[in-house]
């Protein structure tokens, strides 16, 4: 098996209102990027957020009594806090600057994914971005209009860069997930040795988009679109929903 792992260039830069997927279309096309049959388009996640509109402008913010306190506590800007909060379940863990949280989406992630880098400072006063609203709807749009445009089974990941609780170092890990498996079930196949496997299950999605990640960078490249080939699969398709694990089987929460 050869995977080869192509970012697409010249994309720019993206703002709010913008037709993600026509800028992904155009891209290929200028690159001469032909997508085939089941290759995968891994877009980063905060090229969608800003086509969504996903900002919000701390300076139009009023932090509440709550958000005050606990940006003391964690040593944040009180309405940077209020904001986390707003996309918040519930606080999992807090210290001095440090805030994990549980996403409203059921992720497990730092400061619920609002971000201030590489944001245009055009777009508001103090804008910060938020992930997409449903980042599964995201991934399914793009999905339908690039396959229909490129005419090819293709599969789409929206990538993320999170920490990890006992490992330092961020990695890629998928968001939203169409047309492909972003879960894969081993359970009952059989090892090396013919014993079948009980508990194995692989986070596929996440696989991708950690790959994807080498090449996409994490600070100054502008390359938020890597084009991957090489990766099969047989299953059914599978959101990036069925990677988050059910509270009753979570051990740690």
């Amino acid at each position: 098996m050869v995977i080869t792992l192509t970012p697409v260039p010249d994309i720019p830069l993206v703002r709010p209102g913008d037709d993600l997927a026509a800028l992904m279309i155009a891209a290929c096309e200028r690159n001469a990027l032909a997508p085939a049959d089941g290759d995968i388009l891994v877009v980063a996640q905060k090229i969608v957020s800003k086509a969504e509109g996903r900002y919000v402008d701390l300076a139009k913010i009023t932090p509440s009594p709550h958000a005050a306190a606990l940006a003391s506590e964690v040593e944040k800007d009180p309405r940077l806090v209020e904001v986390i909060l707003g996309e918040t379940r519930r606080v999992v863990r807090q210290s001095p600057g440090v805030l994990i949280v549980e996403h409203r989406l059921g992720f497990i992630m730092a400061n619920a994914g609002v971000d201030r880098s590489n944001i245009d400072p055009e777009i508001a006063a103090e804008p910060v971005l938020l992930l997409p609203s449903d980042p599964d709807a995201s991934a399914e749009r793009l999905h339908t209009r690039l396959a229909a445009h490129f005419r090819k089974r293709l599969g789409v990941v929206i990538t993320d860069s999170w920490g990890r609780a006992w490992r330092r170092g961020t990695v890629g890990v998928a968001l939203g997930v169409a047309g492909l498996p972003a879960l894969m079930d081993m359970r009952g196949r059989p090892d090396l040795f013919g014993h079948p496997l009980r508990v194995t299950q692989t986070g596929f999605a996440d696989e991708i988009a950690s790959a994807a990640s080498l090449v996409m960078g994490q600070a100054d490249e502008g390359r938020p679109m890597v084009l991957m080939r090489g990766v099969s699969w047989s299953e059914s398709p599978l959101p990036g929903a069925a990677l988050i694990r059910p509270a009753e089987e979570d051990l740690f929460r």
